[in-house]
């Protein structure tokens, strides 16, 4: 039995999953719908989907579209970049770290417009689902979720443009072939400023070469420029600030390196990750102005961070890693993790140089005003500050515990 509610509020991208969902909520749930699409820099047009809210029926009070760019970097992407995240060695969390912002905004409608429910368009396979609702829980922990995939038998192409059809839904040309039949399902992708996915179809087997058609944002390593480029990037407090010396909010800064790295064909992966709910799964990502973030920050850390901090820093990577990719967002052990890398952040500041060519993100130059690196300590020439003689007692003391145990057990 369906639990009653009065309002809901739909993560709503104007595509034929959620319009199908919007109207089958009406139906169902005989609830009004709250429609909430973000701008969370995909690269096409979010205005659409007010269009088609309203074509659904939808009051023009209820449709929202939040352009959410500079909130979604400053307050997510950057503070994961802090960490130098990454999770299983490959994938930089483009998906993941967005549902949390976007949970968010749904339930601050929520609260607004007085609604007891909010709904989502993952399906009952992904992480997706995961990320949302323990987002959605985490902040209003009384809130109705609804997932359609988990309870509705639409699960195939033809029945949802059936139920379109139906319903007088109306099915973008994209969709349907010349004899208005459905056309082969596309990947399943999504993007934003950080990056974008791709799944199914013949990447379901992971021996399958991605078609070069595929990739929509970057050139092919092979097809990029024949010539280098160098890029400078500036940090302060563990944050990019400029690229080749002019201050950009932290969205356009994104963009910037984003446009660097299709140039150059940087930032394809082609992975098998595990998921949070079990399985393996395929995936195609893109994340050229992350790929170049990632190298440059590591660069700035290796010249202001002290060596301790730094490789506690990597052992909380993975953890922090894992917590977002499972969705764990909004807990206090994320929190916990974050405090801790910010803290290290304080005096990372300063310039990297990059040279990018051919798909390749070189560091070939850092300095900072912080800098622990001591030319004079570390030179093969000859120097006046570094008693080379002290190192014969620092190493009989770190070897200390090795020649007693060698004496007491070689008798």
């Amino acid at each position: 039995m369906k639990k009653e509610v009065k309002k809901v509020v739909l993560a709503y991208s104007g595509g034929l999953d959620t319009s199908v969902i919007l109207k089958w909520l009406q139906e169902e749930y005989n609830a009004e719908v709250i429609t909430f699409t973000a701008d969370l820099g995909q690269g096409e047009e979010v205005e659409p989907a007010r269009q088609k809210a309203l074509d659904n029926g939808i009051k023009p009070e209820n449709i929202f579209i939040l352009d959410v760019r500079e909130e979604f970097v400053k307050d997510y992407v950057f503070p994961m970049f802090r960490a130098n995240t990454i999770y299983e060695g490959e994938y930089l969390l483009g998906t993941s770290i967005a549902r949390p912002l976007i949970a968010k905004k749904q339930i601050e409608i929520a609260n607004k417009m007085g609604a007891d429910a909010v709904s989502h368009g993952a399906t009952g396979k992904g992480n997706d689902q995961v990320r949302f609702e323990l987002g959605y829980l985490s902040l209003k922990p009384d809130i109705t979720v609804i997932a359609p995939w988990r309870e509705w038998d639409l699960n195939s192409r033809e029945k949802l443009l059936s139920y379109a059809r139906k319903h007088g839904i109306k099915i973008d040309a994209k969709h349907l072939d010349k004899e208005g039949k459905p056309t082969v399902s596309p990947y399943s992708m999504d993007a934003n400023l950080l990056h974008i996915s791709y799944e199914g179809l013949h990447l379901e087997n992971p021996m399958n070469e991605p078609e070069e058609s595929m990739w929509l944002w970057s050139k092919s390593p092979e097809n990029a420029p024949d010539e280098k480029e160098y890029i400078t990037i500036g940090y302060k407090n563990g944050d990019p600030i400029s690229v080749n010396g002019e201050e950009m909010s932290p969205a356009t800064l994104l963009k910037t390196l984003n446009e660097y790295g299709n140039k150059h064909g940087i930032g394809r992966v082609d992975i098998v990750e595990n998921r949070f709910v079990g399985m393996k799964a395929r995936g195609c990502y893109e994340t050229p102005g992350g790929t170049i973030m990632l190298k440059a920050h590591r660069a700035i850390e290796s010249i202001t961070l002290d060596r301790e901090e730094a490789h506690l820093k990597d052992e909380l990577m993975p953890r922090y890693a894992k917590l977002i990719y499972n969705g764990f967002w909004f807990t206090p052990e994320r929190e916990m993790l974050q405090a801790a890398i910010d803290a290290t952040q304080k005096y990372v500041q300063g310039t990297v140089k990059l040279k990018l060519y051919k798909g390749n993100v070189e560091v070939v130059g850092r300095e900072s005003d912080m800098s622990l690196y001591s030319e004079a300590h570390s030179t093969f020439e000859e120097d006046e500050v570094y008693n080379q003689k002290d190192a014969e007692g620092f190493i009989r003391l770190n070897a200390l515990r090795r020649i007693i145990a060698g004496k007491a057990r070689n008798k």
